[in-house]
């Protein structure tokens, strides 16, 4: 007998229109004398705009016809600095950076071509950024309309980072096969005069050993510093005469997997002491550490904290919460108060809010993590949608999501998954993913379902499964190599990962060779991991949603997918996306897509 879920009184008040809506989010929050600046994203128009505030009064810069937004990489990051005179910003539609005083006057062109720019950083009268032609990436100084090319040879740059003293120059680099978050290189070069720097030296990420190195940042007295995953987490450590010193830190990831460019969890305060961002069982916390070990916390009824900055008087946060919306925070130094400026909204009352409960469980030969979301007056046993998140080296974090809301008003259950091989729990479980991929996450969505079944949670019989990216990977190969759940979505999802490899872009251009085995060499364990290939074996209904504009997953292979389940008498459904790149940002596809795979799931399960 098919239980019908039970929505809660909240539902039919929190439509996807209203799930997507409060999607607002924030990015590259920056402090400076003429106030606090920060990239607010709306899915209303799909925009991402500058924001001053100042004075108690907040007011947006970013004029109509542009959008801040870079797109190096493809996932971009970095996309705007502060100089003394105004800011510097991508322009999403031309990649192209520009200038614009405090006044927030019209923008003005610094850059014209085809290069595509990221990891801006205002130092010295010039802008730093990685540049990006094609497939060739390296580092520039732009200013009065010169460019100097200030590193270049290596597959990949970031964070470029310029002392105060504007003497000494580090950044990130790595190179191919490697990803940012297997192995990197921490290298430095010394100016010898107003326009010349010195042959680049590597002062970290040579040894045998390989190591993720990550935000680079000088001290005021100069001192260079670096996250480092050497000891197994991305922690602290600071230069010494002798080589490199860990700073006092917890047993735990100080960041997240750098996808995007420009991450800012920890800022260096000098003598060993430290302004940063941790995850202690996928929680994040916020605290000033000192140099003795001992910890200010900071971190409050927040439960996620990036993009970080300060002052002698104040943090600066982009934080959420399980309840509300991101927001922007000003916390007080001394006597900790918070002071909300930017969202933090409860789109439900906070009686409604399905709120995470931190899981932990055995999965195959290891132990998987995850948060598990109850349905809101739902039957003993609800049905169970299991979130896969992309990545795959990604994570999902107990902050309030609008779409799980949604799903949980409406009687559903949510499972939300760090599978083995997602970041903010240590290299050795990032490492898992490691010739697995389409094994081991395969397993943890699969076992989560008998775990919360176990405990009286879940229906086990009305399981779905979900995901975005390589999240959909993940689903295509549960639905094709084990009998779990009763359906799923895949929205942009891999269905063939060898074609991945012969269309995707650059940065991603090895990351199969990492996650499966190099195409030619182990061709049979493609074979076997590539649901294109076994859709005969998907029993199931799938509905899938896929951006034509999509340069990371092209169109191509989810037509392909739905044609083969189709051919097979599957019930597929597909939506496809004209205007759509690799994740949807237009706040009618979201929502539509949102609402068209609860109605797939309510059919599947016989509901009216």
């Amino acid at each position: 007998m098919i239980e019908t879920p039970v929505s809660s009184p909240a539902a039919e008040r929190f439509s996807a229109q209203q799930a997507v809506a409060a999607g607002t989010d924030y990015a590259e929050l920056m402090a400076s004398p003429q106030g606090l600046f920060w990239n607010e994203f709306r899915p209303q128009d799909g925009a991402c705009r500058i924001w001053q505030w100042r004075d108690g009064q907040a007011r947006c810069l970013t004029p109509d016809g542009y959008s801040v937004r870079s797109r190096v990489y493809e996932y971009g990051g970095g996309s705007f600095c502060l100089s003394e005179h105004g800011l510097v910003f991508v322009n999403e539609a031309d990649q192209q950076l520009y200038s614009q005083g405090f006044d927030g006057g019209q923008p003005q062109p610094l850059t014209a071509g085809q290069c595509r720019y990221g990891d801006v950083r205002c130092a010295a009268g010039q802008v730093l950024a990685v540049e990006e032609n094609a497939d060739e990436h390296r580092l520039v100084a732009i200013s009065a309309g010169t460019r100097q090319i200030l590193a270049e040879g290596a597959d990949f740059y970031a964070a470029p980072t310029l002392s105060d003293d504007g003497q000494r120059l580090a950044w990130i680099e790595w190179s191919r096969p490697e990803q940012p978050w297997t192995a990197t290189r921490l290298v430095c070069a010394e100016r010898l005069d107003a326009h010349t720097w010195g042959e680049p030296r590597c002062v970290a990420g040579a040894d045998a050993q390989p190591e993720s190195l990550q935000q680079p940042r000088f001290d005021p007295a100069g001192r260079l510093y670096c996250l480092s995953d050497r000891n197994g987490y991305w922690q602290p450590w600071a230069e010494t005469a002798g080589g490199w010193a860990a700073l006092p830190a917890a047993a735990a990831d100080h960041a997240g997997a750098p996808w995007q460019l420009g991450a800012s969890t920890w800022l260096p305060l000098g003598g060993d002491e430290y302004l940063a961002s941790w995850f202690e069982g996928g929680f994040s916390r916020l605290g000033v550490r000192r140099a003795d070990g001992t910890l200010d916390d900071y971190s409050g009824a927040y439960s996620r904290f990036r993009c970080l900055d300060i002052d002698d008087r104040h943090l600066y946060v982009i934080a959420a919460s399980a309840i509300s919306t991101p927001a922007i925070l000003v916390i007080d130094r001394r006597s900790h108060a918070v002071q909300l400026l930017a969202g933090g909204v409860l789109p439900l009352p906070s009686e409604h809010i399905s709120q995470p409960r931190s899981i932990s469980y055995p999965s195959g030969d290891g132990q998987a993590h995850g948060f598990f979301y109850p349905a809101m007056n739902a039957a003993e046993a609800p049905p169970l949608v299991v979130f896969v998140h992309g990545g795959p080296t990604s994570a999902c974090y107990p902050v309030l999501d609008p779409r799980i809301q949604y799903w949980t008003q409406r009687g559903f259950a949510v499972a939300d998954l760090n599978y083995r091989g997602s970041s903010s729990y240590g290299r050795a479980y990032r490492q898992a993913l490691h010739l697995r991929w389409g094994e081991v996450d395969v397993e943890d969505a699969c076992a989560v379902v008998g775990y919360l079944a176990g405990q009286g949670l879940v229906d086990p019989t009305q399981a779905f499964i979900r995901g975005g990216s390589a999240g959909g990977y993940t689903t295509l190969c549960a639905l094709a190599f084990h009998d779990v759940f009763r359906g799923g979505a895949s929205l942009y999802g891999v269905s063939d990962p060898l074609a991945l490899t012969q269309s995707t872009h650059k940065f991603e251009g090895d990351y199969l060779d990492w996650l499966i085995g190099d195409p030619q060499r182990d061709a049979e364990r493609y074979r076997a991991r590539t649901p294109l290939l076994h859709a005969a074996q998907i029993k199931v209904p799938v509905i899938f949603f896929q951006g034509e504009l999509d340069a990371v997953v092209v169109p191509e292979q989810t037509r392909s997918m739905l044609a083969a389940l189709k051919a097979n008498g599957v019930r597929a459904e597909g939506h496809f996306y004209p205007t759509e790149r690799h994740g949807f940002r237009t706040a009618a596809n979201l929502a539509h897509a949102l609402e068209e795979e609860w109605k797939f799931y309510r059919e599947v399960l016989g509901q009216p």
